[in-house]
């Protein structure tokens, strides 16, 4: 990307589109869920190469438990596989994973891989992989307004409520995203990081999420450089005139 171009710090992607991508081919959806997978490693070490500081990635949503119950069986699965082989490579990398959502839902043993793939690259300090499992936008938010209301409770008195607020969601300490990105040409957020959100730079691409490499997140990032964020502001050849 060119010197003079914006270069955001934090990405957020809602990988869509492996059912399709896998239909297209007549192959089963898990086929695609495993391609999915493999562009997940493609893109988070191209994030990297890019000097991109946090990388979200929407891995499952608290709404994916009404999927068959096979597809769910084969998502576990893969997810396990994820887990166990990516761990060593991320912390190789010096990179960092964390977890966002509702991990109690999940098989004890697949608990216990997350917390272990957090222990180990905790006090890395490269690229900071976040994956949302069983994550949804809207019970992160019901959570924090519970968590603040419980403190104030206790102290009797409120403090700075939206510093306390936001140190209450799952991504507390981490940049909002600057950018989300959504494959398979779907125009919708889907409960992801709704109050993150709130000023990021929204691109959605009819690229298949398996199809989803490098030349992909480039290509995304000089739209995002040319962009003007107004943060609600004015932008600055309007404030010349």
């Amino acid at each position: 990307m060119p010197a003079d171009l914006k270069q955001p710090r934090h990405i957020a992607i809602i990988m869509d589109g492996n059912g399709r991508w896998a239909q297209a081919r007549s192959l089963p959806r898990v086929a695609g869920h495993k391609q999915g997978a493999e562009a997940a490693r493609r893109v988070v070490r191209a994030a990297s190469e890019l000097g991109i500081e946090y990388l979200t990635l929407f891995g499952f949503s608290s709404e994916n438990w009404s999927r068959p119950e096979g597809e769910i069986k084969e998502l576990m699965n893969l997810l396990r596989y994820y887990l166990r082989g990516e761990t060593a490579e991320l912390h190789k990398n010096n990179a960092r994973l964390r977890v966002i959502g509702d991990r109690s839902a999940f098989d004890q043993d697949i608990i216990d891989l997350i917390d272990h793939a957090e222990g180990l690259t905790q006090g890395n300090d490269g690229i900071c992989v976040m994956i949302a499992l069983n994550y949804g936008g809207r019970n992160e938010i019901l959570s924090a307004v519970q968590k603040v209301a419980d403190h104030a409770a206790v102290q009797g008195h409120s403090e700075d409520s939206a510093s306390m607020f936001e140190q209450s969601l799952m991504t507390a300490g981490v940049p909002d995203p600057d950018l989300l990105i959504r494959t398979s040409g779907e125009q919708r957020i889907s409960n992801f990081l709704l109050w993150q959100c709130a000023y990021s730079e929204f691109i959605f691409t009819d690229i298949l999420w398996p199809d989803f490499d490098k030349a992909a997140l480039e290509s995304a990032l000089q739209e995002f450089g040319a962009r003007d964020r107004r943060f609600g502001g004015l932008s600055q050849s309007s404030l010349k005139n």
